[in-house]
């Protein structure tokens, strides 16, 4: 039985989203953002964390992950994705013109790239924003990434059981110190059936470079307090890509994970949350 649910759900344009919010209601809000192929589990020993200090976190599993609807023909594009999650900030009261009323934002990988066109595109005001390893900077996509995504329609064909095990071993790579049985086990179910393993390549396969390629320019114009946190033994995003991040956006600070891979928010998440509470204070 899975561990992690979302409680409340909305129906954005491209599916039904899955939501949930922890912390006292009166507290600071802060929004966190999964990437791929993941879904808001990785937050799930964060959350309660930053909850008890209170703050009013907010979760969601973007359309086409986690919990979240997965259909055939779904546009789950990071250019679609920035659309929804603008909308859903109004959704939850949070969009604001006002930065210092806005959220803080804290997002990992592929969310990064969701949450910068959001807010450079879309006009979404936040009080200040973590980018975690993020999908921010081109050249971007591994060369088994890609290799999945240019052959979808045939790995889309895989008895389940391979499927599964390709899931696993894609999955197990982005961390430094391996995953325990019932973690990994959380992160490979929503890609497991007829409609998981589809999504997962249909996410794969719209992956493109261009919607980072939009927003990279922009990266100088921002202002608002921003940290780069970084794993120290990411093999799936180089570190070197944080220190270039950090020196395109005015005022950003990198923040290195020690013994840390690209799923930092479960292989160091006592670490990543020390940071994540200075930065929030």
């Amino acid at each position: 039985m899975r561990t992690w649910q979302l409680r409340e759900s909305w129906e954005s344009p491209i599916g039904t989203l899955r939501w949930d919010r922890f912390g006292p209601e009166d507290g600071p809000p802060v929004v966190l953002l999964h990437g791929t192929p993941f879904s808001s589990f990785v937050w799930h020993e964060i959350t309660p964390a930053l909850a008890a200090e209170g703050h009013r976190v907010h979760v969601w599993d973007m359309p086409g992950y986690g919990s979240s609807a997965k259909s055939d023909g779904q546009d789950v594009s990071l250019k679609a994705q920035g659309e929804v999650f603008a909308e859903l900030l109004g959704i939850w009261g949070l969009s604001s013109s006002d930065p210092s009323t806005g959220p803080s934002v804290i997002a990992h990988d592929f969310g990064g790239c969701v949450s910068l066109r959001a807010h450079l595109l879309h006009k979404a005001g936040y009080r200040r924003l973590a980018l975690v390893d993020p999908v921010a900077l081109a050249p971007w996509g591994s060369p088994s990434f890609r290799l999945l995504g240019e052959h979808a329609a045939v790995f889309e064909q895989l008895p389940a059981a391979l499927h599964e095990a390709l899931v696993r071993e894609y999955v197990s790579s982005a961390s430094y110190w391996g995953l325990r049985p019932d973690v990994l086990a959380e992160l490979v179910a929503p890609w497991t059936g007829e409609a998981g393993q589809a999504a997962f390549y249909r996410q794969i396969a719209q992956a493109d470079q261009r919607h980072t390629d939009e927003i990279q320019p922009l990266y100088p114009t921002m202002n608002l307090p921003v940290t780069v946190c970084w794993g120290t033994e990411d093999t799936w995003i180089p570190p070197a890509k944080g220190e270039e991040l950090a020196a395109l956006i005015p005022g950003a600070r990198l923040r290195t994970i020690p013994d840390a891979g690209h799923l930092v928010p479960l292989d160091a998440p006592a670490r990543l949350l020390g940071t994540l509470l200075t930065f929030l204070d």
